[in-house]
């Protein structure tokens, strides 16, 4: 039961990490022209997804116009899931 829950929490934080990856790289590519659609469901998945991360840190990680809530999520959900994982003993 617990290698099973260490999987399953991986598996949830390592989907966390790469949809929070995939919002900064889409978040770049209108400054290359390219125009991302809001209403994507795709998109708006993502937000869903993201921004209960993102959100909160954005009070304190934002210095003028640069958001580090990204990286601050980032680093925060590796170690939280290094943290569980240690408590189950993995």
């Amino acid at each position: 039961m617990g290698n099973f829950l260490i999987i399953v929490i991986q598996l949830i934080f390592e989907l966390l990490w790469w949809a929070i990856l995939i919002k900064v790289i889409l978040s770049w590519l209108p400054m290359a022209g390219i125009r991302i659609d809001p209403y994507n469901p795709v998109v708006q998945m993502l937000n869903s997804i993201t921004d209960p991360i993102l959100e909160p840190l954005r009070r304190y990680t934002t210095i003028g116009m640069i958001d580090l809530s990204p990286i601050v999520a980032l680093i925060g959900l590796r170690l939280i899931e290094r943290f569980l994982i240690g408590l189950l003993g993995g």
